[in-house]
């Protein structure tokens, strides 16, 4: 028998009855338009659709990079730039962050491919032994490596009391058919040894600010957040950031979270809490 917190979050194959009385998506990229190797070609369909209606597709993503870097991306893996409006990274989002520490030494934990988020910030990209701060944007080599790898240097970090600024708060995404750790997870790490952390990216309401900004400037006006819709894969990201700032959201059950089929049983194991649910869920965004 289905419990009744399965009872209020319904299952849909379609995300059109939703699209009517919104102005907005704020969705997920990662787990949601694609899953880092391929596009999802239903969830791309569908925000084409939102948009021919004259909905705004922003992408609101946790990628640590600047937005030009995720829309090239986005190109090399297929996603059709008519497909969304706009890009906001928590990359962007960190920036500011790591701007703060122009001037000083900062270590870069993460791969090569996030080295555009220091364009011109002013600070010096250091080795560990020299760092005052950390960037956390990732593991080196996420392909092959955990956060177990980490726990000499993290444990260092901790020792000599270096603020860490976590460019994404992600713990896992799915890769293909394998699921690799993010950022989030050392900065989860380094917590637990008494480091300190600065977030920027979901669910911490100043990127929502962002978007909200954003928006406004997309559209010429303010939206009210009744209007809004955040559509994304992550718990504790997508979900959790969405009721934060005040917005609806559609779970979508990407293999991070979901991996045996979408039930209404899983459903009430993921969200047994009434506040916060998601007002719908979906196995893929499709219209």
């Amino acid at each position: 028998m289905e419990t009744p917190a399965a009872l209020d979050i319904p299952i849909l194959s379609s995300i059109a009855d939703l699209a009517p009385g919104r102005d907005v998506w704020l969705t997920d990229v990662w787990g949601v338009i694609h899953n880092g190797v391929a596009p999802f070609a239903s969830a791309c369909d569908a925000c084409t659709r939102f948009r021919l209606a004259g909905g705004t597709v922003l992408l609101l993503s946790n990628a640590p990079r600047p937005a030009a870097s995720v829309a090239v991306q986005l190109d090399r893996i297929g996603v059709p730039r008519f497909a969304w409006d706009a890009i906001l990274t928590s990359g962007d989002a960190a920036r500011s962050l790591v701007g703060a520490y122009a001037g000083k030494s900062v270590f870069h934990l993460g791969p090569e491919r996030d080295l555009s988020l220091y364009d011109d910030l002013g600070v010096t990209l250091s080795d560990a032994a020299s760092a005052e701060a950390i960037s956390c944007t990732g593991l080196f080599d996420d392909e092959i490596e955990t956060p177990a790898d980490y726990a000499e240097l993290l444990a260092d970090f901790a020792s000599r009391n270096l603020p860490m600024i976590c460019a994404n708060p992600d713990l896992t995404v799915e890769r293909g058919t394998q699921i690799v750790y993010c950022a989030g997870a050392l900065a989860t790490e380094f917590e637990k040894l008494g480091g300190k952390v600065a977030y920027a990216g979901k669910p911490y309401l100043p990127i929502y600010d962002m978007a909200f900004a954003f928006v406004e400037k997309l559209k010429g006006k303010p939206i009210p957040r009744e209007r809004i819709l955040a559509i994304g894969d992550g718990l504790r990201t997508d979900i959790k950031g969405a009721a934060a700032a005040g917005i609806d959201s559609v779970f979508i059950a990407s293999g991070v979270h979901v991996s045996s089929g979408l039930t209404p049983e899983t459903l009430a194991e993921l969200f047994p809490d009434r506040a916060g649910r998601p007002i719908a869920a979906m196995s893929a965004l499709a219209w």
